[in-house]
């Protein structure tokens, strides 16, 4: 179990904060507003109405002890990089901050947000890469340039293993796991004689540019 503050309770600071409690840690959720809070209250392992702006309140919730702060206040600027600066000064292993350009992205940064996300624009990814091509069953974003793919295999793959696809040379990718049809779970070691079949699911890491290819074949 990991120890996590959530600070500022909208939308996705809510659904991080509850999601994170659901899967077994415990959560500080943090918010200025009163009804935010109470929305959260049962939910949470504690739900706390107060000023992360001030570090008198951060200190006395003990966030320091947290293995990881969330930093979902992202309209205001100002607010949200001075929260994620009190955060640090007071010794929080990591900050995960969101963001809504690249202006904040970069503020954020410099003032030493571990990450930073921006929900929305991820979201829109997402949902783009499953319009474009009913191949692509999922989409990550992990940086402006890097990206995960989970997409069924194009028909030419089929009664190939991964060693005479040889998908690194010819598509500038890694298949880093494998997913045989009717089965829930991936191989996430799978090797070079693993033969593809006609409805396998692989998931590919590499550069955007090279992944989207993939939706293509």
């Amino acid at each position: 179990m990991k120890t996590f503050v959530v600070i500022g309770l909208g939308r996705f600071g809510s659904a991080v904060a509850m999601e994170l409690s659901s899967l077994g840690h415990e959560v500080l959720a943090l918010d200025d507003s009163e009804e935010n809070v109470q929305k959260v209250a049962d939910k949470v392992t504690h739900a706390v109405t107060g000023d992360a702006r001030d570090p008198a309140v951060l200190r006395a919730l003990g966030v320091r002890n947290y293995d990881c702060a969330v930093v979902a206040v992202g309209v205001d600027v100002g607010t949200s990089a001075l929260i994620t600066l009190n955060l640090k000064e007071l010794g929080v292993r990591r900050v995960i901050c969101k963001a809504q350009s690249h202006v904040h992205r970069k503020v954020l940064e410099k003032i030493g947000a571990d990450r930073v996300v921006f929900p929305e624009h991820e979201m829109g990814v997402k949902l783009a890469q499953g319009l474009s091509s009913s191949n692509v069953l999922n989409f990550i974003e992990l940086s402006d340039d890097v990206g995960i793919v989970e997409t069924t295999i194009p028909k030419e793959w089929q009664g190939k293993n991964l060693m005479e696809l040889d998908v690194r040379a010819r598509y500038k990718v890694n298949i880093i796991a494998v997913r045989k049809k009717g089965e829930e779970a991936f191989n996430v070691t799978p090797g070079p004689s693993t033969i593809m079949e006609a409805g396998d699911t692989v998931v590919a890491l590499g550069r955007t540019e090279d992944v989207n290819s993939l939706q293509d074949l």
